[in-house]
């Protein structure tokens, strides 16, 4: 993938990139889309959590519960490394 850019950006690149410590313009590149795939990971991870809160009222886990939540969890695992043999 090339990129063009108009020589401002270009050089402004070329200063971000001298003064952050980049060894290249790609390196700084990909490290800026990294931060943007993080960023939009927190955000999706923030909007289900106001979600989750916005669900209604809380409601006590029992016993009962908590080993339904282990038995899909152990279903899930041993399902996955059939997977890999």
């Amino acid at each position: 993938m090339n990129i063009s850019l108009p020589e401002q950006m270009r050089e402004w690149v070329e200063e971000r990139v001298a003064a952050e410590g980049y060894g290249t313009a790609s390196e700084y590149i990909r490290d800026l889309i990294r931060q943007e795939q993080r960023r939009e990971a927190q955000e999706q991870l923030d909007r289900k959590l106001i979600d989750a809160i916005d669900s209604g009222e809380a409601v006590e886990m029992t016993s009962k519960d908590w080993e339904h939540i282990r038995s899909n969890v152990r279903a899930r695992l041993a399902a996955k490394g059939k997977g890999r043999g």
